[in-house]
């Protein structure tokens, strides 16, 4: 089985700060800027937080700089994930390959992404040019200062991807790879006039054959997206590929998506200061005592860090360290661990601060305020679930030598827990009271975790403080860049009237919502194990949401079937991502994990079942 450390670079991104693995030396100023315009955009928000609330003026340009910093800081951050490998992708079939084989499919790979972005260079600079007959309304300049980032990034892109594939391949290799792209692309173009009368063929051919190619190849989710999305529109259609362009903006610009980098950084921030350390300590002098109370510990950290940091990454690699040795000194299995840690893991992503939720409120349409809110209460019914399955598989716990900590000790660990315990419920009451925006409240958040965490959990030094920032905005552009092209996508699959008559066929089915809650739970789970959340949510969300509103499903409720069931398969092996994230963290192999978790996942779908088949536990506090 492959080494998650070969599927995707992104738990080293965010739990090893110190040890980042260094870019190009070039791409020093690149990371630079990236950093400071991080900062920028905190500091901007920060500005406007507190003239909206402190001095109730509003200060109109604050939007502007905001959203010309933020595609900038996606462009330049999806640049650096290219240069640090970082971008998401899967690589478990090419893992199979013979070495031999494999170091072809890496070099293809990386030729295949140089491909679709020397073929999105000019549309972005004439998107550029076309955009710079705009003018802002509040700073009164042109689109093209905000929008010039695309091309750049762009630029930038296949220099690196270029490089890298000269630097890391042999002769061989890049020759017969360069060949290959070439010669696909010829075949293409040659098959124009066919492509052009297939109808729905095409959908096959490139949206989901080109993808699907891409994808066992081990080319970056993103760029999966985008060639298959390219080769749609170039080859079996007459749109400019301007108008892609002009998609990807759009799926990478809305001012709801500010809060993601923001919420990044704040998971970082959790791991530098050991705020999620001492809210697990306070869980384990509480509950360590009993029975599966290390269980209970485990899941209930999981609950509340995510709550803070928005990151499963962030969460498990806060809460394995912390609670495995003494869950195997009491005779918990390794495998037992991880199962119970990656399934936690899923339980948690509805709690706020989610990045999935707030990503799918902003290409659903669906208020955030309402998921953060129905997010506590999914969760828990989750939590239940595991917690009744680890009360059952601890009843040959060995409770020798446990005792009861005393009330001093639990009084000590809840003082220090308090400000981190606070922060959760700061964010999820701001935000689902309608106080404040999550773009807000996620400002907030980290200027306030950055003054507690260093004042009463330890400082950071400025070198962690640097890599933070970069991480930040390496992590931020990769998760942008495939909101950018899954839009993209989607976008061309509404174009082809695919949406409309999937809706009619939803229609049709017999059993109505009910039939349509099966599917969804189905094809999320399935598209969470291959794709991973964001895109998976980008890609469907414009198909089936409009579905599922005319079937009279609730929007939140539906909202949360979407997520928890696109967990339960990013945890389910043997493709699911989570689970070599889990191990990798947990430092078991996946092979022994493998056989553990299969019961875990039977009680989080039978939880799923109860969510979908009962709207009442998703909109009662709405």
């Amino acid at each position: 089985m492959v080494d998650v450390a070969d599927r995707i670079a992104l738990p080293e991104a965010l739990t090893e700060l110190e040890d980042v693995r260094p870019g190009s030396p070039f791409m020093r100023p690149v990371e630079l800027v990236a950093a400071a315009l991080v900062a920028l955009i905190i500091g901007v928000l920060l500005l406007g937080v507190t003239s909206r609330y402190v001095f109730s003026l509003p200060v109109i340009w604050i939007d502007e700089v905001a959203s010309i910093s933020f595609l900038w800081l996606a462009m330049l951050g999806a640049a650096i994930a290219i240069d640090r490998n970082e971008h998401l992708r899967l690589t478990l079939f090419v893992g199979m390959m013979p070495e031999r084989l494999r170091g072809f499919a890496n070099t293809f790979a990386l030729l295949v992404v140089a491909a679709f972005l020397l073929a999105m260079v000019w549309p972005a600079i004439d998107y550029a040019i076309e955009e710079s007959f705009v003018t802002s309304a509040a700073l009164n300049i042109p689109n093209s200062w905000r929008v010039s980032a695309i091309a750049t990034g762009i630029v930038l892109m296949t220099l690196l991807a270029l490089r890298h594939a000269w630097r890391t391949a042999t002769l061989r290799d890049f020759i017969l790879a360069s060949a290959l792209v070439i010669a696909i692309g010829i075949a293409f173009w040659l098959l124009t006039p066919t492509f052009k009368g297939l109808g729905y063929g095409n959908i096959l051919i490139f949206l989901l054959g080109v993808v699907a190619l891409c994808l066992v190849a081990g080319v970056p989710i993103a760029f999966c997206f985008g060639m298959g999305t390219l080769c749609f529109l170039m080859f079996s259609t007459s749109v400019p590929m301007i108008v892609m362009v002009g998609r990807m903006d759009e799926g990478m610009s809305s001012i709801i998506l500010l809060s993601v980098p923001i919420f990044v950084l704040l998971g970082c921030v959790l791991d530098a200061t050991g705020m999620g350390k001492a809210i697990v300590d306070f869980l384990a002098s509480m509950l360590g005592h009993v029975r599966a109370g290390m269980s209970y510990v485990l899941l209930g950290s999981l609950f509340l860090v995510s709550g803070i940091s928005g990151s499963k990454v962030s969460d498990m690699a806060t809460v394995a360290p912390a609670l495995f040795p003494e869950m195997k000194r009491r005779g918990y299995q390794p495998k037992e661990l991880i199962a119970l840690l990656s399934t936690g893991a899923a339980m948690a992503d509805t709690v706020p601060p989610s990045i999935v939720l707030i990503v799918l409120g902003s290409v659903a349409g669906v208020s955030i305020a309402g998921l953060f809110n129905s997010g506590f209460a999914i969760a828990m019914v989750l939590l239940l679930a595991l917690a009744i399955l680890a009360r059952w598989k601890a009843r040959h716990e060995d409770m020798t030598g446990v005792r009861r900590v005393s009330l001093a000790v639990i009084g000590k660990t809840a003082l220090i827990a308090g400000p981190a315990l606070v922060l959760p419920f700061i964010i999820r009451g701001a935000v689902g009271g309608g106080i404040a925006t999550a773009t807000e409240v996620s400002t907030i958040a980290v200027l306030y975790a950055l003054v507690i965490g260093m004042i009463l959990y330890g400082g950071i030094s400025p070198r962690k403080f640097y890599a933070m920032f970069v991480e930040t905005a390496a992590l931020s552009g990769a998760i942008l860049m495939i909101l950018g092209t899954a839009l993209a996508m989607a976008w061309a699959l509404t174009q082809t009237g695919f949406a409309r008559d999937l809706a009619t066929f939803m229609a049709g089915l017999p059993g109505g919502w009910i039939t349509f809650m099966a599917v969804t739970i189905v094809v999320f789970m399935i598209l969470g194990c291959v794709l991973e959340g964001l895109p998976a949510i980008v890609l469907m969300a414009p198909l089936m949401f409009p579905i599922a509103k005319n079937l009279g499903i609730n929007d939140v409720h539906y909202s949360m079937v979407v997520v928890t069931a696109m967990n339960i398969g990013l945890m389910t092996p043997p493709i699911g991502i989570g689970f070599y994230i889990a191990c990798k963290i947990g430092n078991v192999s996946p092979d022994e994990a493998m056989g553990a978790i299969w019961p875990y996942l039977i009680a989080l779908l039978a939880g799923l079942v109860i969510i979908a088949l009962v709207p009442g536990i998703s909109t009662w506090v709405l």
